[in-house]
C-alpha cells in the first residue's frame, strides 16, 4: 500500500466523522487505528493536514481525529521521528488551547496526545507549552492539566523541570479565584508530589540522583499553605476532595519541622471532614499518607492527637459497607491501614484501645475491632509477638457470641493467629474448637458464600459461616507447617461426638492430610496413644463412630468417603492385624462410593457393603475380647443417637453383625435382653432397627434368639410395658401395639436371617404362629409389620432349597388377609407402604404353593391394579401427603410388578399374557395421564419379563398378538414421553416374543427390530414431525414382522384406537393404521368391505377432524389396492348418504390418479345399470310412475362427493367428456323420475353424525354433480352463466328440459367451447338410445351447439347435421322437433353450410311441416321457425320448387289457435315472397291475395308478436303486390314499432284495393266472411269493418250476404293504444230519433258514424261501422257533431247531424 493510497483513505475516514451515528464514529476511529499501525507517520501527517485544513470542522469529529492519533502515538512513539513529533505536538498544543473556554471533551483528547508523545519528546513537548506557561499570565486549564499527566507518565523527564513550574506556578495561585482552576492546580500538586516521591525511591534509575527532597520543600510548603488555609475552606465539594488528595502526598514532601508544626492543625481538620461520609475514602487515603509522613519523621505531636484519631478509625471500621458503593470498601481498606501504621508505632497504646472493645455488647463495634485485630496481628506480627498471651485471654467473649458476623470476624481471627503462632499458645486450643464448632453448623442447600462487600450489610447465615471455617479449617490443616503438631491427633477428640457430625467431613480431611504428612516425613508408627490421652476415642469407639457415619455417605459433603478415608490411615491405632485388610478394602469402598452417587447407590446395598466389611473386619482381627468391647462399645453408643433414627438404626445392624461374630454366648443373651428392655419403640426406625439386630445375631444364635423372643413376650417386663402404657390411657393401646409390632418384625428377620436349611422348620411352629396372635388390628403400623414380616417369611421358604416340596396350607388366608388391608387403603392418599408391602406378601405367596384359582387371581389382580394405578398424580399425591410419597411410590410401583410377574409366571402362555392385559387394558386406555403411564410402565416390564422367561419347546402361534400390538403401538405418541418410550418397549418385546413362538433363539437380534431403539430415543421430542416420523417407523416394522393371520385382527383393533380420548394415540392409530396397509393392504381384498364397515362406524362414533382424516386416508390407501372392492362397498351403503359415507367418499378424490379410476368405475355403474324402473301407480289407475334405481343414484351421490373436493378438478379434467355425457344423461334419465321406497327404516331413523343428508331427489342429485363437475372441470364460468339464466332449474323440469339443456349447451360453446369434440363424439350414439329422454337431452343439446360456429371449427357440422336429419324419423315428437331446431340453428352457426345443403334442409323442413305424428304441431311450428331462419341463406332456385308447397301448406296455420304457429307461419309467408320473383310470381301472387285478408285482420291479433308477425309480412308481400301506393303504405305504416290507426288504416287499404283490384274484392269479401265467427273478439270486429269499407260498392253484387246481428255490431275495433275508454258498448237509440246514415249524392267518400243503430235510411242496415269507445268519465255523445266528425281517428265524418236521443 503506498503511501498516497494511506493519505487517501485516511481522509475518505476523517470526511466521514460528520456522520451522526455513534457507531459509524467508533468505526472510523478503529479503521485509522490500524491504518496508523501500519504507517504511523503518514497517517498521524494525514490527520494534522486534516484538522488544520478543516479550521470550522466541529470539535466532536475533531475528537475522533485526536483520539485516533493518541493511540496511534502511543503504539508507535519508539519509533517516530523528531519531525513528525514536532508536527504532532504543535498541532495538539493549539487544539488545546484554541479555544480559552474549557471544552473538556476535545481538550482532554488533545492533552493526551501530548502526553502520549512526551513519554519520549518530553523536551519537545515542554518547550511547546511552556510558551504558553508564562509567569504573572493565569495558564489555560489544560496546560496545568499537562503537566500533571505528564509528570506521572514520565517521571525522570518530568520531575527536573518541575523547580521552574513551581517556581512559576506558586504565583499564580492566588490568581486562582475559579473553582476549576484551583482544581487542577490541586490535581497539578497531587501529581508533582507523587511523582517526586517515585523519583527519590528510585534514585538509582534517575538521570539526576543529586535531587533530594528538600529542593522541593519550600515550593511545596508554600502551595501547602495556600491550600490547607484558603481553598480547603472552599464549599466546593470537587475543589474541597481536590485539596484532601493533594494534602497526602505533599506531606511527605514538607519540611519536617513544618510538618510536625502543622499536625496539630492538619488531623483534626482532615478528621472532621469525616463528617461527610462520600468524601470518606479520599480523606482516609489522604490522611494515612499523613501518618505514614509523620511516623517517618518520628513526630512527638502525633501521641498527642491519639485518642481522638482512634475513636475516628474505630467508628469509620464499625460502619456498615454498602456493597452497591466500592468506594466504601476502599476507605475500608484504607482506615487498616492507618491502623496498621499506628500499630508499628503506638502498639501498647492501640491494644489498650481495642481490646476492652471485645467486651462491648455493640455486634458493629465487636467485629469492627476483630476486624483491626486482624489487620494489625497480619500486618504488625512484630510488634504483637509479646502480646499473643494478652489477646488470647481477651477472646473469651466473642467465642461465645452468636452473632454470624461476630463468628465470622472471630474465624478470620482465627486464621490470622494460625499463620503468626497464636494457637501455640495457652488457650489456642479454645480457638480450634470454636472453629470446629462452627465447622458442624447445618449444611445449607446451595449456600454460597457471599461476596465480601454484601457481607458486611446483609444478614450471614450459619451455612456461610460455616463455609468460611471449613476453609479456614482446611488451609491451616494444609499450609501452616507449624499447626501440624498443634492439630495431630487433637483434632481426634472432634470426631466422635455426635454433635459435631456436620463437621467431620472436613475434620476427617485435615485429619487424612496431617496423618498422610506425617508418613511422608518418615514417621510411620504414629499409632494413637488412647490411654495416655485421655481427650482422645479408644479404638472401638473411632470404629464405631466411623462406620456410622459412613453409613449415610452423601450426606454432610460426603462424610462417608472421608470417614472411611481417615479409617485407611488409621489401621494400626485400631488394631495391629488390620494394616493388610484395610489396605486393600479401604480404597475400595471409596472407589465405589465415588463411582456413585446418591440416586444411584441403594441404601440398603451399602448397608450390606459395611456389614459385610465389618463382619470381615472382625473375622481378620479374630480377638474375641475386641470383639466383646466392640459390641459394648457399639451398645453404649445407642443412646447417643437418639436424634438421629436412620444412624441408630444401622448402629443396631452393627450390634446384630458383632453379636453374629461374637464367640461369647452369655454376652450374646444378656445384650439381647438388655436390647429388648431398653428400646424405644415408639420410634418406628429403632424397631427396625432392633428387629434387624435379632435377625442378624439369629444367623448364628437362631434358637437362642426365638428363646429370648419367647422369653420376652412372657416376662415381667412386657406386662410392664403394658402396665406403663396404660398410665397414659389415651396412648396406651398404641404403644402396646408399637411392642407387638416390634416382635412381629423381629420374627420376620429372623426368617430373613436365620440358615435357610433351619428356617423351614419353625415357620409353622415358631414363627407364623406368633405372628397370627396380632393379624386381628386396625393399627397401622402393626399392619406395616405385618405385612413386613410375611414378605420376609416368604421369601425365606422361596429362598430354601426345600421350597418346592413346601405346601403353604395358610397361603389362601393370608392372600385374603393382605387383599384386606389392600382394600382398606385410602384411594386418594398413599401415606403408608401398606399397599406396597401387602402386595409385595402378596408376590412372594403367589409363588408358593398350592396355585390360586382363576377368580381368586383375578380378585387379587383387579384390587391391586385399582388400588395403585387410581392413585391421585404425584403432584397431587405431594401436595397432601408430603414430599415423602415419592419413594413410597416407586417402591408401591415395584411390589406390583413383582406381583403380576409372579402371577403371569404361573400362566406363560399367551392366554395367560392376554389374561393379564384384559385387566391392564382400561388403564392403559384411560383418559387420565398418569394412569396411563403408570399402566404402560407396568406393561413393559410385564413384556419384557415374559420374553425373557418365556421357553418355546415347539413352534406354536401367537394368536392374541395383533390385540395386544393394536393396544400398545398408539401408545408410542401419547402426549406423555415416558408413556410413549414405554409403549415402544412394548412393542419391542411383542415382536420379540412372537419371533420365539416362530421358533428364533431369545438372544436372536432381528435387524428390523433392532430399530425400535432408535426410535424410542427420537420420541423424547414432543415435535409433532418427529412423532408421525416415528410412528411410521414402528408400524412398517410391525407390517414386517406381523403373522398374515394375525393381520386383521390387529387393523380391526386400530380402528378402535381412532376414538381413543387421546388425540395423539388417536392420530398414531391412523398412521399406522395406513402404513399397515400400505405394506400389506394388497392380501386383504376379502375383507375390504368388513375394515370400511368399521371405519364407518368409528366416524359415526365420534365427530372429530383427526379422526375423519385419518379414516379418509385409510379408505384412499384401500382404494389404491383394491379400488372395485372399495367403490362396491361403499356404494351399498344406505341411502341417502350419510356424512360419515361422504366423508369417506371424499377420501377417494385428492389423489389425481386414484380418483380417475374411481370416477371411471362409477360412471360405468351410472351408464350400464338400468336408471329406473316404470311401476303402476295405484293413485294414478294405469299410469305409470318412473321409480330410480339404487345403484346409478348411489353412484351419482358418490360422484357428486367426489367431484365437491377441490383436489379432485385434475382428474375431472381428464375424464370431463365422459363425466359431462354421463352426467347430462342421467339428469335426462331422472327428470320426474322418483326416489326409491324401499329404504330400510333403520336407515331413516339415524344416517350418522355431522351434517344432515343431502336430498334423495334422483334429478337434483344429478344437477349438483353435473354443475359441481363443471367447477371443478376448469369449468365454473360454465355453470355461473347456467345459474344466472335459471337453467338448472330448467333441467330439472319436464315440461322445459330441454330448454336447460339448450341453455347449457350455450354456456359450453360461449365457455368450454375445445371441450366439445370429445363431448359431441361421446353423445352421438345416444341419438339411437333406447330412453327417450336421453334421445332428448342430445338432440337438444346439438341443437343448440348447431346455433354457433363452434361445431364448425371443430369439423363437427357434417356428422351433427346428418344425426339431425336422420332424428326426423326418430319416434318421439320432441326428438324431431329439436332436430329441426338443430338444423335450423345452422343458419346462426354455419351460414355457409346452409347455402351448401339448402335441397337437404329445405326438404327436412317440409317435411317438418308435413308430420302426420304431430298431433299439437310442435314439429310443424319449429319446421317453420327453422324454415324462416335458413331462407336467407338458400339458393332461390332450391326455394323456388318449393315455394307454392310451403305457402300452401303453412296458410292454415295463419288462424291456428297457438299463438307460435300463427307467429311462425306469417313470418315464414313473410321471408317466401322474397323468392317470387320470375315464374312463381303469378302464383305467389295469388296466395298472397288468399292470405291478405287474413294478414289484414290479424292486425288486430290479440298477441302483440303476431301483429309483429303480420307487419312484418305486409311489408314484405306489398312490392309483389303491384301497388305502389299499397306497397308504401305497408313499408310506413306497418313499423314493428309504431302503433297502428286502424280503421284509418284500413279505410285507405281497402280504398287502394278498390281502385287497384276491383275484380278481387268479391274474393276478399268473401274470405273476410270467415272471420264474423273468429275466436278473437277484436278480430271479429274488424271483419265487419273491411266489409263495410268494401260496401257501397259490392253490397248489390254479393248475394247471401248475412246481416250483421246485434253482437257484431256492438264491438269496436279500435287500436289497443286508446286510453280512458269504455268497454265497448251497444247504444240503442229510439226509433224516433235515428240518425241517416246515407251519404248525400255527390260525396266523393264514404264517411262513418260514430253511432250504432237500425237506421231507416236506405242501406243504413249494411252500415257496419261499429260504435267508437268512450271516454273513461265522458258523457255519451249525444249525436255525430262537426267536432266529432272531425276526429282525426277517423278518415271522414258524417254529413248527418243527428241529434241527440
Amino acid at each position: 500500500m503506498t503511501e498516497s493510497r494511506v493519505k487517501r483513505l485516511a481522509v475518505t475516514l476523517m470526511d466521514a466523522t460528520t456522520d451522526k451515528d455513534p457507531l459509524v464514529h467508533e468505526q472510523i476511529f478503529s479503521a485509522l487505528c490500524y491504518l496508523g499501525e501500519a504507517e504511523p507517520e503518514e497517517v498521524l501527517n494525514a490527520c494534522e493536514e486534516y484538522l488544520r485544513q478543516h479550521d470550522k470542522l466541529a470539535y466532536p469529529h475533531r475528537v475522533i481525529i485526536l483520539r485516533a492519533m493518541e493511540a496511534v502515538v502511543r503504539g508507535s512513539v519508539a519509533r517516530m521521528d523528531k519531525s513528525t513529533a514536532k508536527i504532532v505536538i504543535f498541532l495538539a498544543s493549539n487544539e488545546m488551547t484554541k479555544s480559552k473556554d474549557v471544552v473538556p471533551e476535545w481538550q482532554q483528547a488533545a492533552s493526551n496526545v501530548l502526553v502520549a508523545v512526551g513519554r519520549r519528546f518530553i523536551n519537545k513537548v515542554m518547550e511547546e507549552v511552556l510558551t504558553k506557561f508564562q509567569p504573572g499570565v493565569l495558564p489555560h486549564y489544560f496546560i496545568v492539566w499537562t503537566f500533571a499527566s505528564l509528570s506521572v507518565a514520565n517521571v525522570f523527564g518530568m520531575v527536573p523541570f518541575l523547580p521552574s513550574i513551581l517556581g512559576t506556578m506558586l504565583p499564580m495561585l492566588g490568581m486562582a479565584k475559579q473553582e476549576h482552576m484551583r482544581a487542577v492546580f490541586c490535581f497539578a500538586l497531587q501529581n508533582f508530589s507523587e511523582s517526586i516521591q517515585e523519583y527519590l525511591a528510585n534514585l538509582d534509575q534517575a538521570p539526576d540522583p543529586t535531587v533530594r527532597r528538600d529542593t522541593f520543600s519550600q515550593e511545596v510548603f508554600s502551595a501547602y499553605e495556600v491550600l490547607f488555609n484558603c481553598w480547603l475552606l472552599s464549599r466546593e465539594a470537587k475543589l474541597r476532595l481536590a485539596v484532601v488528595e493533594a494534602l497526602g502526598p505533599m506531606s511527605h514532601l514538607l519540611p519536617s519541622e513544618k510538618l510536625e508544626e502543622q499536625l496539630p492543625r492538619l488531623i483534626p481538620r482532615m478528621l472532621a471532614l469525616y463528617k461527610r461520609p462520600a468524601e470518606a475514602y479520599y480523606v482516609s487515603k489522604s490522611l494515612c499518607q499523613i501518618l505514614e509522613a509523620s511516623v517517618n519523621i518520628g513526630s512527638r505531636t502525633l501521641d498527642t492527637q491519639l485518642d481522638a484519631l482512634l475513636d475516628v478509625l474505630q467508628l469509620q471500621i464499625s460502619t456498615p459497607l454498602d456493597s452497591s458503593m466500592p468506594v466504601q470498601l476502599k476507605n475500608h481498606n484504607e482506615v487498616l491501614r492507618c491502623f496498621t501504621v499506628l500499630a508499628a508505632s503506638f502498639p501498647d497504646r492501640l491494644l489498650g484501645f481495642l481490646l476492652p472493645k471485645l467486651e462491648s455488647g455493640n455486634e458493629r463495634m465487636r467485629v469492627g475491632t476483630l476486624t483491626i485485630l486482624r489487620q494489625i496481628i497480619n500486618s504488625a506480627p512484630s510488634q504483637m509477638e509479646i502480646k499473643k498471651p494478652f489477646i488470647l485471654s481477651s477472646m473469651k467473649l466473642p467465642l461465645q457470641d452468636n452473632s454470624n458476623k461476630v463468628k465470622r470476624a472471630m474465624v478470620q481471627v482465627i486464621s490470622a493467629m494460625a499463620h503468626h503462632g497464636y494457637l501455640e499458645q495457652p488457650g489456642g486450643e479454645a480457638m480450634i474448637e470454636f472453629l470446629v464448632r462452627q465447622c458442624a453448623l447445618p449444611v445449607e442447600q446451595s449456600s454460597q458464600l457471599p461476596r465480601r462487600q454484601s457481607l458486611e450489610t446483609e444478614d450471614l447465615t450459619d451455612g456461610h459461616v460455616r463455609d468460611i471455617s471449613v476453609n479456614t479449617l482446611f488451609l491451616i490443616s494444609t499450609t501452616v507447617d507449624r499447626m501440624s503438631e498443634v492439630l495431630w491427633p487433637c483434632l481426634l477428640e472432634f470426631v466422635t461426638p455426635v454433635h459435631l457430625t456436620g463437621a467431620l467431613a472436613p475434620l476427617c480431611r485435615s485429619l487424612v492430610h496431617l496423618a498422610v504428612k506425617r508418613q511422608e516425613e518418615g514417621q510411620k508408627d504414629f499409632q494413637l496413644h488412647c490411654d495416655t490421652n485421655g481427650n482422645l476415642p479408644s479404638p472401638c469407639a473411632l470404629m464405631a463412630r466411623m462406620l456410622v457415619v459412613a453409613s449415610q455417605p452423601y450426606r454432610g459433603e460426603g462424610r462417608g468417603a472421608a470417614a472411611l478415608r481417615l479409617l485407611s490411615v488409621l489401621p494400626l491405632s485400631i488394631h495391629p492385624t488390620l494394616e493388610p485388610f484395610w489396605g486393600k478394602k479401604l480404597p475400595e469402598l471409596v472407589e465405589h462410593l465415588e463411582a456413585n452417587t446418591k440416586a444411584s447407590l441403594s441404601q440398603e446395598a451399602w448397608e450390606g457393603i459395611l456389614l459385610k466389611f465389618l463382619q470381615q473386619t472382625l473375622t481378620t482381627i479374630s480377638d474375641s475380647s475386641w470383639t466383646c468391647r466392640l459390641i459394648l462399645e457399639m451398645s453404649r453408643q445407642l443412646s447417643s443417637y437418639n436424634s438421629s433414627p436412620v444412624e441408630k438404626n444401622f448402629l443396631y445392624k452393627c450390634v446384630g453383625t458383632a453379636l453374629a461374630a461374637c464367640a461369647n454366648k452369655d454376652l450374646v443373651q444378656k445384650l439381647l435382653q438388655e436390647l429388648l428392655e431398653t428400646a424405644r419403640y415408639q420410634e418406628e426406625a429403632e424397631r427396625e432397627g432392633l428387629a434387624s439386630c435379632l435377625g442378624l445375631c439369629a444367623g448364628t444364635y437362631l434358637d437362642e434368639t426365638l428363646a429370648k423372643l419367647e422369653e420376652f413376650v412372657k416376662s415381667d417386663v412386657f406386662r410392664k410395658s403394658a402396665g406403663i402404657f396404660s398410665i397414659f390411657k389415651d396412648r396406651s393401646d398404641n404403644e402396646v401395639e408399637k411392642v407387638k409390632g416390634t416382635l412381629i418384625l423381629c420374627y420376620g428377620y429372623v426368617a430373613r436371617y436365620a440358615p435357610s436349611e433351619l428356617v423351614l422348620a419353625r415357620i409353622d411352629t415358631d414363627i407364623l404362629r406368633n405372628i397370627f396372635l396380632y393379624f386381628n388390628t386396625k393399627d397401622l403400623s402393626l399392619k406395616l409389620c405385618l405385612t413386613q414380616s410375611i414378605c420376609m417369611v416368604c421369601q425365606a421358604i422361596c429362598n430354601s432349597a426345600q421350597a418346592g416340596d413346601f405346601s403353604f396350607s395358610q397361603k389362601a388366608e393370608l392372600v385374603a388377609q393382605m387383599m384386606d388391608f389392600i382394600k382398606a387403603e385410602p384411594p386418594d392418599s398413599l401415606r403408608t407402604p401398606i399397599r406396597q408391602r401387602a402386595m409385595a406378601a402378596c408376590g412372594y405367596l403367589v409363588f408358593l404353593e398350592p396355585p390360586l384359582s382363576d377368580a381368586e387371581t383375578a380378585d387379587l389382580l383387579d384390587s391391586c391394579l385399582n388400588s395403585v394405578f387410581a392413585l391421585p398424580e404425584a403432584e397431587a399425591l405431594r401436595e397432601k401427603d408430603g414430599p415423602a410419597p415419592e419413594a413410597l411410590w416407586s417402591d408401591t410401583v415395584h411390589a406390583l410388578k413383582d406381583l403380576l410377574k409372579g402371577v403371569l409366571r404361573r400362566h406363560m402362555t399367551p392366554h395367560g399374557l392376554q389374561t393379564m392385559f384384559e385387566h391392564l387394558g382400561p388403564w392403559i386406555k384411560s383418559t387420565k395421564e398418569h394412569e396411563r403411564e403408570r399402566a404402560v410402565e407396568v406393561a413393559a416390564a410385564l413384556l419384557e419379563f415374559y420374553r425373557e422367561k418365556l421357553n418355546v419347546s415347539t413352534v406354536v402361534p401367537f394368536h392374541n398378538l395383533g390385540l395386544l400390538m393394536a393396544l400398545f403401538s398408539p401408545r408410542c405418541t401419547d402426549s406423555l414421553a415416558s408413556v410413549r418410550q414405554h409403549a415402544v418397549d412394548c412393542v419391542y418385546a411383542l415382536l420379540y416374543i412372537q419371533l420365539c413362538y416362530e421358533g428364533f433363539s431369545r438372544d436372536h437380534q432381528d435387524e428390523s427390530v433392532e430399530k425400535l431403539r432408535a426410535v424410542k430415543l427420537g420420541l423424547r421430542d414432543p415435535d409433532v414431525n418427529t412423532l408421525f416420523q416415528a410412528c411410521c417407523g414402528i408400524a412398517k416394522v410391525i407390517a414386517k414382522r406381523m403373522p398374515p393371520d394375525q393381520l386383521l385382527s390387529l387393523l380391526l383393533s386400530m380402528l378402535e384406537g381412532l376414538v381413543d380420548p387421546d388425540r395423539n394415540c388417536s392420530r398414531a392409530a391412523a398412521v399406522m393404521i395406513n402404513s399397515l396397509l400400505k405394506e400389506r393392504g394388497a392380501v386383504l381384498l376379502e375383507k375390504v368391505p368388513e375394515i370400511l364397515a368399521v371405519v364407518h362406524a368409528k366416524l359415526q362414533e365420534v365427530d372429530e377432524e383427526h379422526v375423519r382424516k385419518a379414516a379418509q386416508q385409510t379408505v384412499y390407501i384401500l382404494a389404491s389396492q383394491h379400488k372395485a372392492a372399495v367403490v362396491s362397498s361403499l356404494l351399498s351403503n344406505p341411502l341417502p348418504m350419510d356424512s360419515c359415507t361422504s366423508t369417506m367418499w371424499r377420501a377417494l378424490a385428492p389423489e389425481p390418479a386414484l380418483a380417475s379410476q374411481v370416477m371411471e368405475l362409477l360412471l360405468e355403474k351410472i351408464n350400464r345399470d338400468v336408471p329406473y324402473k316404470e311401476n303402476k301407480s295405484f293413485l294414478r289407475g294405469s299410469n305409470t310412475e318412473r321409480v330410480a334405481t339404487v345403484l346409478p343414484l348411489s353412484a351419482t351421490c358418490a360422484l357428486h362427493e367426489l367431484v365437491s373436493v377441490p383436489e379432485s378438478g385434475p382428474a375431472v379434467v381428464g375424464l370431463y367428456a365422459e363425466f359431462f355425457v354421463s352426467l347430462l344423461l342421467r339428469v335426462s334419465c331422472t327428470v320426474g323420475v322418483q326416489s326409491p321406497r324401499n329404504l330400510p327404516s333403520k336407515e331413516r331413523k339415524s344416517l350418522g353424525r355431522g351434517q344432515p343428508p343431502r336430498t334423495l331427489d334422483p334429478c337434483s342429485s344429478a344437477v349438483d354433480t353435473l354443475k359441481a363437475m363443471l367447477t371443478q372441470g376448469a369449468s365454473g364460468t360454465v355453470a355461473r352463466a347456467v345459474t344466472d339464466a335459471g337453467g338448472w332449474e330448467l333441467l330439472c323440469s319436464v315440461e322445459k328440459h330441454h330448454e336447460g339443456v339448450a341453455l347449457l349447451a350455450g354456456a359450453m360453446v360461449k365457455h368450454a367451447g375445445p371441450k366439445l369434440s370429445p363431448i359431441v363424439k361421446r353423445l352421438a350414439p345416444m341419438l339411437n338410445s333406447i330412453y327417450d329422454s336421453q334421445r332428448v337431452t342430445t338432440t337438444a343439446f346439438f341443437a343448440e351447439l348447431l346455433k354457433s360456429n363452434v361445431v364448425n371449427d371443430l369439423v363437427l357440422l357434417e356428422s351433427m347435421m346428418d344425426n339431425m336429419t336422420a332424428r326426423q324419423r326418430d319416434p318421439c315428437t320432441a326428438v324431431r322437433m329439436l332436430s329441426l331446431r338443430g338444423l335450423g340453428n345452422m343458419a346462426l352457426g354455419s351460414p355457409g353450410k346452409v347455402r351448401q345443403h339448402g335441397t337437404q334442409l329445405l326438404a327436412s323442413m317440409v317435411n317438418g311441416m308435413d308430420d302426420k305424428d304431430d298431433p299439437h304441431n310442435a314439429v310443424a311450428l319449429e319446421a317453420m321457425s327453422s324454415l324462416s331462419r335458413i331462407l336467407a341463406f338458400t339458393e332461390e332456385r332450391d326455394v323456388r320448387s318449393m315455394l307454392l308447397h310451403i305457402a300452401i301448406r303453412i296458410r292454415p296455420f295463419f288462424d291456428n289457435e297457438k299463438q307460435g304457429l300463427r307467429q311462425s307461419s306469417i313470418v315464414l309467408f313473410g321471408n317466401l315472397t322474397q323468392f317470387s320473383a320470375g315464374s312463381c310470381e303469378d302464383a305467389f301472387f295469388e296466395q298472397i291475395l288468399n292470405g291478405l285478408v287474413t294478414l289484414l285482420l290479424h292486425l288486430q291479433d290479440p298477441k302483440p308478436e303476431v301483429v309483429k308477425a303480420c307487419k312484418f309480412a305486409l311489408r314484405m308481400c306489398g312490392p309483389s303486390m303491384g301497388c305502389p301506393v299499397l306497397c308504401d303504405m305497408f313499408q310506413n305504416h306497418l313499423h314493428e314499432d309504431r302503433s297502428l290507426h286502424y280503421g284509418e288504416f284500413m279505410n285507405d287499404v281497402c280504398k287502394h284495393l278498390m281502385q287497384n283490384y276491383p275484380d278481387m274484392l268479391s274474393r276478399l269479401i268473401a274470405t273476410n266472411l270467415f272471420y264474423f265467427k273468429s275466436n278473437w273478439a277484436d278480430i271479429r270486429a274488424a271483419a265487419p269493418m273491411f266489409v263495410g269499407e268494401h260496401h257501397p260498392l259490392l253490397h248489390p253484387h254479393i248475394p247471401g250476404l248475412p246481416h250483421t246481428g246485434p253482437r257484431v255490431k256492438s264491438r269496436a275495433s279500435f287500436p289497443p293504444h286508446t286510453a280512458k275508454v269504455h268497454t265497448p258498448a251497444r247504444l240503442a237509440l229510439p226509433g224516433a230519433q235515428r240518425p241517416t246514415c246515407l251519404p248525400p249524392p255527390g260525396r266523393g267518400s264514404w264517411g262513418w258514424c260514430p253511432w250504432w243503430s237500425t237506421c231507416q235510411e236506405e242501406g243504413c242496415e249494411l252500415h257496419l261501422q261499429p260504435p267508437p269507445l268512450l271516454e273513461v268519465g265522458g258523457e255519451e255523445p249525444k249525436g255525430c257533431s262537426p267536432g266529432l266528425a272531425r276526429n282525426p281517428r277517423f278518415s271522414g265524418g258524417c254529413s248527418r247531424s243527428h241529434s241527440p236521443p
